[in-house]
Protein backbone atom coordinates (compact mmCIF):
# COMPACT_ATOMS: atom_id res chain seq x y z
CA UNK A 1 0.00 0.00 0.00
CA UNK A 2 1.53 3.16 -0.93
CA UNK A 3 1.01 6.79 0.97
CA UNK A 4 0.77 9.93 0.48
CA UNK A 5 2.18 11.24 3.42
CA UNK A 6 5.32 10.78 5.11
CA UNK A 7 5.62 11.78 8.37
CA UNK A 8 3.07 11.34 10.87
CA UNK A 9 2.93 13.24 14.97
CA UNK A 10 1.03 10.52 17.18
CA UNK A 11 0.17 11.97 20.44
CA UNK A 12 -0.32 9.33 23.30
CA UNK A 13 2.04 7.13 21.62
CA UNK A 14 3.08 4.97 24.51
CA UNK A 15 -0.77 4.25 25.27
CA UNK A 16 -2.01 0.67 24.11
CA UNK A 17 -3.47 2.03 21.05
CA UNK A 18 -0.36 4.58 20.14
CA UNK A 19 2.19 1.82 20.69
CA UNK A 20 0.08 -0.20 18.07
CA UNK A 21 0.03 1.94 16.16
CA UNK A 22 3.99 3.49 16.14
CA UNK A 23 4.97 -0.28 15.44
CA UNK A 24 2.44 -0.05 12.35
CA UNK A 25 3.82 3.00 11.15
CA UNK A 26 6.98 1.71 11.07
CA UNK A 27 6.64 -0.89 9.28
CA UNK A 28 5.91 1.31 6.19
CA UNK A 29 9.42 2.26 4.15
CA UNK A 30 9.97 5.99 3.99
CA UNK A 31 7.63 6.78 7.14
CA UNK A 32 8.94 9.16 9.63
CA UNK A 33 7.01 8.90 13.19
CA UNK A 34 7.23 11.24 15.56
CA UNK A 35 5.98 10.22 18.79
CA UNK A 36 4.20 13.25 21.53
CA UNK A 37 3.80 11.80 24.93
CA UNK A 38 2.51 12.77 28.67
CA UNK A 39 6.15 13.80 29.24
CA UNK A 40 6.39 16.22 26.33
CA UNK A 41 5.53 19.83 26.68
CA UNK A 42 2.26 21.35 25.18
CA UNK A 43 5.06 24.02 23.86
CA UNK A 44 6.27 21.65 21.53
CA UNK A 45 2.92 21.54 19.49
CA UNK A 46 3.52 23.94 17.05
CA UNK A 47 6.72 22.82 15.51
CA UNK A 48 5.93 19.34 15.82
CA UNK A 49 3.34 20.09 13.53
CA UNK A 50 4.93 22.48 11.71
CA UNK A 51 7.19 19.38 10.53
CA UNK A 52 4.26 17.07 9.92
CA UNK A 53 2.00 15.83 7.36
CA UNK A 54 -0.85 14.22 9.26
CA UNK A 55 -1.40 14.48 13.12
CA UNK A 56 -2.88 11.11 14.88
CA UNK A 57 -4.19 12.07 18.62
CA UNK A 58 -4.70 9.11 20.60
CA UNK A 59 -4.05 10.82 24.10
CA UNK A 60 -5.77 11.40 26.72
CA UNK A 61 -7.55 10.13 30.26
CA UNK A 62 -10.42 8.15 31.44
CA UNK A 63 -9.29 6.54 35.27
CA UNK A 64 -7.36 9.77 36.55
CA UNK A 65 -6.32 10.51 40.17
CA UNK A 66 -7.99 14.00 39.82
CA UNK A 67 -10.74 14.58 37.68
CA UNK A 68 -9.82 17.96 36.74
CA UNK A 69 -7.39 16.10 33.98
CA UNK A 70 -10.31 15.05 32.22
CA UNK A 71 -10.51 19.18 31.21
CA UNK A 72 -6.41 19.17 31.08
CA UNK A 73 -5.74 16.32 29.07
CA UNK A 74 -9.13 15.59 26.95
CA UNK A 75 -10.24 18.81 26.23
CA UNK A 76 -6.91 21.29 26.69
CA UNK A 77 -4.60 19.22 24.99
CA UNK A 78 -7.51 18.69 22.12
CA UNK A 79 -7.80 22.53 21.89
CA UNK A 80 -4.12 23.08 21.87
CA UNK A 81 -3.52 20.75 18.59
CA UNK A 82 -6.43 22.32 17.14
CA UNK A 83 -4.85 25.70 17.62
CA UNK A 84 -1.38 24.55 16.31
CA UNK A 85 -2.80 23.13 13.22
CA UNK A 86 -5.22 25.90 12.27
CA UNK A 87 -1.90 28.11 12.60
CA UNK A 88 0.03 25.94 10.45
CA UNK A 89 -2.59 25.62 7.94
CA UNK A 90 -3.29 29.47 7.81
CA UNK A 91 0.62 29.83 7.26
CA UNK A 92 1.10 27.09 4.58
CA UNK A 93 -2.35 26.95 2.91
CA UNK A 94 -1.52 23.19 3.19
CA UNK A 95 -4.00 20.65 4.49
CA UNK A 96 -2.85 17.89 8.04
CA UNK A 97 -5.22 15.26 7.86
CA UNK A 98 -6.27 14.82 11.96
CA UNK A 99 -7.45 11.88 13.19
CA UNK A 100 -9.38 11.51 16.81
CA UNK A 101 -9.77 8.74 18.74
CA UNK A 102 -12.80 9.54 21.03
CA UNK A 103 -15.04 6.98 22.91
CA UNK A 104 -18.94 5.83 22.37
CA UNK A 105 -19.22 7.37 25.74
CA UNK A 106 -19.06 10.56 24.32
CA UNK A 107 -22.71 11.23 24.30
CA UNK A 108 -23.01 9.94 27.67
CA UNK A 109 -23.29 13.07 30.81
CA UNK A 110 -20.46 11.64 33.02
CA UNK A 111 -17.37 14.06 33.30
CA UNK A 112 -15.63 11.36 30.67
CA UNK A 113 -18.43 11.19 28.45
CA UNK A 114 -18.54 15.12 28.44
CA UNK A 115 -15.04 16.04 28.32
CA UNK A 116 -14.51 13.84 25.31
CA UNK A 117 -17.68 15.68 23.47
CA UNK A 118 -16.05 18.95 23.90
CA UNK A 119 -12.69 17.55 22.34
CA UNK A 120 -15.05 16.62 19.60
CA UNK A 121 -16.45 20.06 19.23
CA UNK A 122 -12.81 21.65 19.01
CA UNK A 123 -12.30 19.44 16.24
CA UNK A 124 -15.40 19.97 14.71
CA UNK A 125 -14.68 23.42 14.79
CA UNK A 126 -11.36 23.07 13.00
CA UNK A 127 -12.74 21.08 9.87
CA UNK A 128 -15.42 24.19 9.55
CA UNK A 129 -13.31 27.18 9.69
CA UNK A 130 -10.18 25.48 7.87
CA UNK A 131 -12.37 22.41 5.67
CA UNK A 132 -9.10 20.28 6.88
CA UNK A 133 -9.74 16.83 6.76
CA UNK A 134 -10.67 15.74 10.30
CA UNK A 135 -12.05 12.18 11.66
CA UNK A 136 -13.34 11.60 14.50
CA UNK A 137 -13.50 8.06 15.69
CA UNK A 138 -16.37 7.42 18.71
CA UNK A 139 -14.53 3.64 19.30
CA UNK A 140 -16.18 1.15 22.02
CA UNK A 141 -14.09 -1.04 23.65
CA UNK A 142 -11.04 -1.68 22.33
CA UNK A 143 -8.67 -4.82 22.35
CA UNK A 144 -5.89 -6.32 21.69
CA UNK A 145 -1.93 -6.81 22.78
CA UNK A 146 -0.63 -4.23 24.97
CA UNK A 147 -3.30 -2.97 26.52
CA UNK A 148 -2.68 -2.75 30.60
CA UNK A 149 -5.01 -5.01 32.40
CA UNK A 150 -7.23 -4.41 35.69
CA UNK A 151 -7.09 -0.57 34.35
CA UNK A 152 -10.46 -0.20 31.80
CA UNK A 153 -10.60 -3.02 29.89
CA UNK A 154 -12.41 -6.08 30.46
CA UNK A 155 -10.33 -8.28 27.60
CA UNK A 156 -6.94 -7.27 29.19
CA UNK A 157 -7.97 -8.20 32.29
CA UNK A 158 -9.52 -11.52 31.82
CA UNK A 159 -6.99 -12.33 29.32
CA UNK A 160 -4.14 -11.34 32.08
CA UNK A 161 -5.83 -13.02 34.93
CA UNK A 162 -7.01 -16.32 33.61
CA UNK A 163 -3.33 -16.71 31.71
CA UNK A 164 -1.84 -17.13 35.71
CA UNK A 165 -5.06 -18.18 37.25
CA UNK A 166 -6.16 -15.43 38.95
CA UNK A 167 -9.90 -14.58 39.30
CA UNK A 168 -11.98 -12.67 37.69
CA UNK A 169 -14.81 -10.72 38.87
CA UNK A 170 -18.15 -10.37 36.39
CA UNK A 171 -21.04 -8.16 38.07
CA UNK A 172 -23.70 -9.63 35.44
CA UNK A 173 -22.56 -12.37 33.15
CA UNK A 174 -25.56 -11.25 30.61
CA UNK A 175 -24.40 -7.41 30.14
CA UNK A 176 -23.34 -7.05 26.57
CA UNK A 177 -20.65 -5.18 25.26
CA UNK A 178 -19.24 -3.75 22.23
CA UNK A 179 -15.69 -4.14 21.21
CA UNK A 180 -13.21 -3.55 18.09
CA UNK A 181 -9.98 -5.05 17.67
CA UNK A 182 -6.84 -2.47 17.33
CA UNK A 183 -5.51 -4.17 14.16
CA UNK A 184 -9.30 -3.03 12.54
CA UNK A 185 -8.38 0.56 14.27
CA UNK A 186 -5.15 1.20 13.28
CA UNK A 187 -6.37 -0.28 9.69
CA UNK A 188 -9.24 2.20 9.34
CA UNK A 189 -6.76 5.05 10.67
CA UNK A 190 -4.62 4.26 7.89
CA UNK A 191 -6.90 3.51 4.88
CA UNK A 192 -8.77 7.06 5.46
CA UNK A 193 -4.80 8.91 5.76
CA UNK A 194 -4.43 7.15 2.37
CA UNK A 195 -7.42 8.99 1.20
CA UNK A 196 -8.24 11.61 2.72
CA UNK A 197 -10.92 14.38 1.69
CA UNK A 198 -12.03 17.51 3.40
CA UNK A 199 -14.01 18.62 5.87
CA UNK A 200 -15.64 16.47 9.41
CA UNK A 201 -15.43 13.01 9.02
CA UNK A 202 -16.98 10.41 11.89
CA UNK A 203 -16.24 6.94 10.38
CA UNK A 204 -16.58 3.36 12.68
CA UNK A 205 -14.32 0.60 13.07
CA UNK A 206 -15.60 -2.82 11.14
CA UNK A 207 -16.21 -4.83 12.11
CA UNK A 208 -17.65 -4.10 15.51
CA UNK A 209 -18.38 -7.37 17.75
CA UNK A 210 -21.25 -7.75 20.86
CA UNK A 211 -20.44 -10.71 23.07
CA UNK A 212 -21.93 -11.06 26.98
CA UNK A 213 -19.35 -10.89 29.60
CA UNK A 214 -20.23 -14.44 29.89
CA UNK A 215 -19.36 -16.06 26.84
CA UNK A 216 -16.31 -13.79 26.97
CA UNK A 217 -14.83 -14.71 30.16
CA UNK A 218 -16.05 -18.54 28.31
CA UNK A 219 -14.05 -18.02 25.67
CA UNK A 220 -11.07 -16.85 27.63
CA UNK A 221 -11.13 -19.86 29.35
CA UNK A 222 -11.76 -22.16 27.00
CA UNK A 223 -8.11 -21.08 25.35
CA UNK A 224 -6.26 -21.20 28.57
CA UNK A 225 -8.55 -25.44 28.43
CA UNK A 226 -6.73 -25.49 25.34
CA UNK A 227 -3.28 -26.16 26.73
CA UNK A 228 -4.97 -29.36 28.79
CA UNK A 229 -7.31 -30.67 27.19
CA UNK A 230 -5.29 -29.87 23.58
CA UNK A 231 -8.73 -29.12 21.79
CA UNK A 232 -8.40 -25.47 20.12
CA UNK A 233 -11.24 -23.12 19.69
CA UNK A 234 -11.66 -22.16 16.40
CA UNK A 235 -9.31 -19.47 15.68
CA UNK A 236 -9.18 -18.70 11.92
CA UNK A 237 -11.15 -16.12 11.67
CA UNK A 238 -13.57 -13.82 13.26
CA UNK A 239 -13.75 -12.44 17.15
CA UNK A 240 -12.39 -16.01 18.49
CA UNK A 241 -8.98 -15.24 16.28
CA UNK A 242 -8.53 -11.45 17.74
CA UNK A 243 -9.41 -12.49 21.19
CA UNK A 244 -7.24 -15.89 20.68
CA UNK A 245 -4.09 -13.47 19.52
CA UNK A 246 -5.25 -11.30 22.25
CA UNK A 247 -4.88 -13.51 25.29
CA UNK A 248 -1.63 -15.51 23.99
CA UNK A 249 -0.25 -11.89 24.18
CA UNK A 250 -0.78 -11.67 28.00
CA UNK A 251 1.16 -15.36 28.39
CA UNK A 252 4.15 -14.74 30.63
CA UNK A 253 7.65 -15.92 29.31
CA UNK A 254 7.66 -19.21 31.70
CA UNK A 255 4.34 -19.98 30.13
CA UNK A 256 5.41 -19.93 26.30
CA UNK A 257 5.79 -23.31 26.24
CA UNK A 258 4.20 -26.19 27.94
CA UNK A 259 3.95 -30.05 27.80
CA UNK A 260 2.11 -32.84 26.21
CA UNK A 261 1.44 -36.09 27.40
CA UNK A 262 3.94 -38.86 25.59
CA UNK A 263 2.69 -42.36 25.55
CA UNK A 264 5.77 -45.01 25.14
CA UNK A 265 5.81 -48.46 24.43
CA UNK A 266 8.56 -50.58 22.94
CA UNK A 267 7.37 -49.28 19.46
CA UNK A 268 8.37 -46.25 20.46
CA UNK A 269 6.79 -43.20 21.34
CA UNK A 270 3.20 -41.18 19.76
CA UNK A 271 2.52 -38.36 21.27
CA UNK A 272 -0.71 -35.67 20.19
CA UNK A 273 0.01 -32.36 19.37
CA UNK A 274 -3.20 -30.66 18.57
CA UNK A 275 -7.72 -31.77 18.24
CA UNK A 276 -9.92 -29.46 16.58
CA UNK A 277 -13.80 -29.56 17.18
CA UNK A 278 -14.84 -30.22 13.41
CA UNK A 279 -11.24 -30.96 11.97
CA UNK A 280 -9.65 -33.96 13.52
CA UNK A 281 -6.51 -33.95 15.20
CA UNK A 282 -2.48 -33.52 14.85
CA UNK A 283 0.36 -36.04 16.46
CA UNK A 284 3.34 -37.97 15.87
CA UNK A 285 4.92 -41.54 16.43
CA UNK A 286 8.09 -42.81 16.24
CA UNK A 287 8.98 -46.73 15.31
CA UNK A 288 11.90 -47.87 15.93
CA UNK A 289 14.30 -49.88 13.01
CA UNK A 290 12.06 -52.84 11.97
CA UNK A 291 9.27 -52.18 14.00
CA UNK A 292 6.04 -52.17 12.52
CA UNK A 293 2.78 -50.08 13.85
CA UNK A 294 -0.72 -50.00 12.92
CA UNK A 295 -2.47 -53.18 11.72
CA UNK A 296 -6.08 -52.33 11.45
CA UNK A 297 -8.76 -50.99 9.69
CA UNK A 298 -11.54 -47.89 9.64
CA UNK A 299 -15.15 -47.71 8.09
CA UNK A 300 -14.85 -43.80 8.15
CA UNK A 301 -12.26 -42.64 10.09
CA UNK A 302 -9.01 -41.40 7.73
CA UNK A 303 -5.62 -40.30 8.68
CA UNK A 304 -2.60 -38.92 6.38
CA UNK A 305 0.53 -39.63 7.72
CA UNK A 306 3.81 -37.96 6.37
CA UNK A 307 7.27 -39.30 6.80
CA UNK A 308 9.57 -36.73 8.61
CA UNK A 309 12.34 -38.86 9.15
CA UNK A 310 13.47 -42.27 7.93
CA UNK A 311 12.17 -44.95 5.77
CA UNK A 312 8.80 -46.55 6.23
CA UNK A 313 6.35 -48.87 4.28
CA UNK A 314 3.22 -48.77 3.93
CA UNK A 315 0.94 -51.76 3.53
CA UNK A 316 -2.72 -51.76 2.83
CA UNK A 317 -5.16 -54.96 2.13
CA UNK A 318 -8.72 -54.88 1.24
CA UNK A 319 -10.66 -56.30 3.56
CA UNK A 320 -13.22 -57.86 1.10
CA UNK A 321 -10.68 -58.67 -1.71
CA UNK A 322 -7.53 -59.03 -0.25
CA UNK A 323 -5.78 -56.88 -2.89
CA UNK A 324 -2.48 -55.54 -1.34
CA UNK A 325 -0.89 -52.32 -2.31
CA UNK A 326 2.58 -51.21 -0.82
CA UNK A 327 3.80 -48.25 -0.74
CA UNK A 328 7.58 -46.61 0.14
CA UNK A 329 8.25 -43.42 1.39
CA UNK A 330 11.16 -41.08 3.29
CA UNK A 331 12.01 -38.17 5.06
CA UNK A 332 13.79 -37.22 2.09
CA UNK A 333 10.63 -36.70 -0.27
CA UNK A 334 7.76 -35.02 1.75
CA UNK A 335 4.89 -37.63 0.71
CA UNK A 336 1.28 -37.73 1.75
CA UNK A 337 0.42 -41.57 2.32
CA UNK A 338 -3.82 -41.71 3.23
CA UNK A 339 -5.36 -44.24 4.93
CA UNK A 340 -8.26 -45.98 3.06
CA UNK A 341 -11.63 -46.70 4.53
CA UNK A 342 -12.01 -50.62 4.28
CA UNK A 343 -8.31 -50.90 3.23
CA UNK A 344 -6.52 -52.54 6.43
CA UNK A 345 -2.58 -50.92 7.37
CA UNK A 346 0.55 -50.65 8.78
CA UNK A 347 3.78 -48.75 8.23
CA UNK A 348 6.84 -50.67 9.06
CA UNK A 349 10.28 -48.53 9.76
CA UNK A 350 12.52 -50.44 7.27
CA UNK A 351 15.29 -47.63 7.67
CA UNK A 352 18.57 -48.23 9.82
CA UNK A 353 17.57 -45.14 12.08
CA UNK A 354 14.47 -44.17 13.99
CA UNK A 355 11.58 -43.08 11.99
CA UNK A 356 9.31 -40.24 12.56
CA UNK A 357 5.78 -39.65 10.81
CA UNK A 358 3.36 -36.87 11.25
CA UNK A 359 -0.24 -38.29 11.48
CA UNK A 360 -3.11 -35.93 10.73
CA UNK A 361 -6.83 -38.16 11.67
CA UNK A 362 -9.78 -36.23 10.31
CA UNK A 363 -11.77 -37.03 13.93
CA UNK A 364 -10.29 -36.98 17.60
CA UNK A 365 -9.73 -40.45 19.26
CA UNK A 366 -13.10 -41.49 20.68
CA UNK A 367 -12.19 -44.14 22.82
CA UNK A 368 -16.17 -45.31 23.03
CA UNK A 369 -16.35 -45.32 19.40
CA UNK A 370 -12.86 -45.99 17.96
CA UNK A 371 -13.66 -46.93 14.38
CA UNK A 372 -10.34 -48.96 14.44
CA UNK A 373 -10.16 -52.77 13.94
CA UNK A 374 -7.64 -54.93 14.54
CA UNK A 375 -6.70 -56.48 11.57
CA UNK A 376 -3.23 -58.43 9.80
CA UNK A 377 -2.23 -56.78 6.34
Amino acid sequence: MTHSFQRVLVTGANGFIGKNLVVCLGEIQGLTVTKFTREDDVSLLPSLIANTDVVIHLAGENRPADPNAFETVNVGLTKEICVALKNEITRTNRPIPLIVSSSAQADQDNPYGISKRKAEQAVETLATETGNPCYIYRLPGVFGKWCKPNYNSVVATFCHNIARGLPIKISDPATVIKLVYVDDVINSFLDALNSPSAGLHQPSVAPEYSISLGDLAEQIRAFESCRHNLVSERVGEGLVRALYATYLSYQPPERFSYEVPKHEDPRGVFVEMLKTKDSGQFSFFTAHPGVTRGGHYHHTKTEKFLVLKGEALFRFRHIITDEVVELKTSGTKPQIVDTIPGWSHDITNIGDDELIVMLWANEIFDRQKPDTIASKV
